[in-house]
């Protein structure tokens, strides 16, 4: 089930997405929060006629670096022997059609295509036989990254945590089982001309194994979000430019990159 979360008429709901054609998607509404047992109202409401909103809200993203041996190497990176973590705060979140900012402290931001785990039930300390558990689903992610930033203050904080930097979306896919999810094309455009194109089973870390490494640190919430890492071909976006990244059995995730204002 692919599971969006909107807004109408000023209201703010979750709906299941309904169809096969892009422009004949229908959401039908949802009783209550996906992250428990609930039932679809029968009310159903046409996607061209609502805003997306990033499709979580989560208390926190943590994101995975270097987990592509090549994109480590692009960069002129080691190959991390384990997992190498940071945070993005909830601040950053946008969702698909929502404008990513440029800030004004940077002459050099990236993209960076991710897939992106959302976490269904409160954990830690989750065995690698239980990961699957935890799953909430999928989503697409884009790890929006100010490189000059990021070389200059040798953290990540600002680099990677600003206002913007973490569309997630369009919607979570709840379908998918992990064997599946550990084996998808992963792509990214910027006005239509391919960057980026990788497949997940590249990872050097698997999403069983970035499940294990975070909560033997820390407690995951419901909604929150796992960034697994991106394939190669990172590369600059400009003000103008229309970022998409698409997964395969997800969806297209799209945002225009604009001056901040």
């Amino acid at each position: 089930m692919r599971i969006a979360r909107f807004s109408i008429d000023g209201n703010v709901a979750f709906g299941a997405v309904e169809g096969d054609q892009p422009d004949q998607l229908v959401l039908d509404i949802i009783k209550g929060i996906p992250f428990t047992d609930f039932e679809l109202s029968g009310t159903k409401v046409p996607l061209s006629k609502v805003r997306l909103l990033p499709p979580v809200l989560p208390s926190k993203i943590v994101a995975y670096g270097r987990n592509y041996a090549e994109h480590a190497r692009e960069l002129g990176n080691e190959v991390p022997d384990a997992p190498f973590a940071f945070l993005k705060p909830s601040t950053s979140v946008i969702g698909s059609g929502d404008d990513i900012q440029y800030p004004s402290f940077s002459q050099e931001v990236h993209h960076e295509a991710e897939l992106a785990v959302v976490i269904g039930r409160l954990c830690r300390e989750v065995p690698r036989e239980r990961a699957e558990e935890v799953i909430f689903g999928y989503t697409c992610a884009n790890d929006i990254t100010a490189r000059d930033v990021q070389r200059s203050e040798k953290q990540w904080a600002r680099a990677k945590g600003f206002d913007t930097a973490c569309p997630l979306g369009p919607w979570v896919e709840t379908g998918m089982d992990l064997a599946t999810a550990s084996d998808l094309t992963v792509q990214l455009t910027v006005d239509g001309a391919q960057r980026q194109l990788g497949r997940t089973s590249e990872m050097i870390h698997s999403i069983a194994d970035l499940i294990v490494h975070i909560t033997e640190a820390m407690t995951l919430l419901p909604g929150d979000v796992i960034l697994t890492g991106t394939p190669a071909g990172v590369g600059p976006l400009n003000v103008g430019d229309e970022v998409a990244v698409s997964i395969e059995g997800i969806g297209t995730l799209t945002n225009k990159v604009v001056k901040r204002g």
